[in-house]
């Protein structure tokens, strides 16, 4: 398969035809052309972020089709189902987190709510996470943590 190179530029102010036609001449194609403006509050935002945003742990690939693990975000859910096999409540977990340095998708600290909330995206990786193949020894290491400490 053929190495694909790829070139991200910011665009401020008018799109520059000419530009466009020496990429085009170089050996380049447009693969993506993303839009913004400023929102008015009157206005649904047309973001489809905000029609469906991604979840959590995953971001988009460089190719803009795929998704892919967000290693950051992974971490932390990681260590969320460590703290759940530990039994212990919602508030330490999110303190936990905090200080392990996590925070959530706003960049805010985790709260008791923001882990409730995030439950149901770490059911639906509770198979890909216990499947895993350093999750046995994880295992092992959070049983030597004195129960419900």
């Amino acid at each position: 398969m053929a190495k694909i190179e790829r070139l991200r530029e910011a665009v401020h102010g008018k799109l520059d035809l000419e530009d466009m036609q020496h990429k085009y001449a170089a050996g380049w194609r447009l693969a993506a052309l993303e839009w913004e403006r400023e929102a008015t509050g009157d206005q649904p935002s047309a973001s489809p972020g905000n029609l469906h945003e991604l979840p959590f742990g995953l971001r988009i690939a460089p190719d803009c089709i795929h998704l892919e693990e967000e290693p950051t975000e992974m971490k932390a859910l990681n260590t969320l189902m460590e703290l759940i096999v530990q039994d212990i409540s919602m508030q330490r977990m999110a303190d936990e987190l905090n200080r392990a340095g996590y925070v959530t998708r706003s960049g805010k600290p985790w709260t008791a709510v923001s882990i409730f909330q995030i439950f149901p995206r770490l059911i639906e990786l509770t198979p890909q996470i216990f499947h895993e193949q350093d999750w046995g020894s994880r295992r092992r290491e959070i049983g030597r943590v004195a129960w419900n400490s």
